[in-house]
């Protein structure tokens, strides 16, 4: 495993995206649970995309101008989901770790959507593991799945990471309903932000 590799793949998933920001707003929410429920999610998120790019399939949405802007607008429409849902919602926080397991799976399914209604990441992936693939390996599969798989692990790691941090500012959070209105504004705001700025995206 090159440096070069774990320099790059932790400078990518530690600056903030909807994955974490995700995972942020679980653990100021719902908690340490829900957090790391919700850092699972994103990264079961990345599976399909690993996926497409190790078979090929990321050339299909490479090539396919409607194949892109088809699942691009799917992601675009899901994150204004998530902006509308988090600004309606007007319930006080409570201080409660205890996580249903049907609520566990909502935040989970919310997680992996987020992270599958991305094209940006399978596009990425493709253009980002071969670069640490030599060429002319007999072992090129062996090699992308491994990278993918660590990948992967940073990014629950750091997500985790994230996820606890805000889980533990909760108590300082949701004793100031004014910091749970303008936070809420804020996570609002973002999500419609990044759905904007994936409605502009480029292949």
């Amino acid at each position: 495993m090159s440096t070069a590799f774990m320099v790059t793949t932790l400078v990518i998933v530690a600056t903030p995206g909807t994955g974490a920001l995700y995972t942020i707003s679980a653990g100021i929410s719902r908690g340490t649970k829900a957090s790391i429920i919700a850092a699972i999610g994103c990264t079961l998120g990345i599976i399909p995309h690993m996926i497409a790019a190790i078979t090929g399939l990321a050339a299909l949405l490479h090539a396919s101008a409607v194949a892109f802007q088809t699942l691009k607008y799917a992601g675009v429409a899901y994150l204004l989901y998530m902006a509308w849902t988090t600004l309606r919602d007007t319930s006080d926080l409570a201080v409660d770790e205890e996580t249903s397991p049907r609520t566990a799976l909502k935040v989970i399914r919310s997680g992996i959507l987020i992270n599958v209604l991305n094209p940006k990441l399978t596009i990425f992936f493709f253009a980002f593991l071969p670069q640490f693939v030599p060429a002319g390996q007999s072992n090129t599969l062996s090699r992308m799945l491994l990278l993918s798989l660590v990948f992967m692990l940073v990014t629950l790691v750091v997500f985790v990471l994230y996820g606890l941090f805000a889980a533990a500012v909760r108590d300082q959070v949701i004793s100031r309903p004014n910091v749970v209105l303008w936070m809420r504004r804020s996570f609002a705001g973002t999500y419609a932000a990044l759905a904007g700025r994936l409605a502009l995206a480029t292949k």
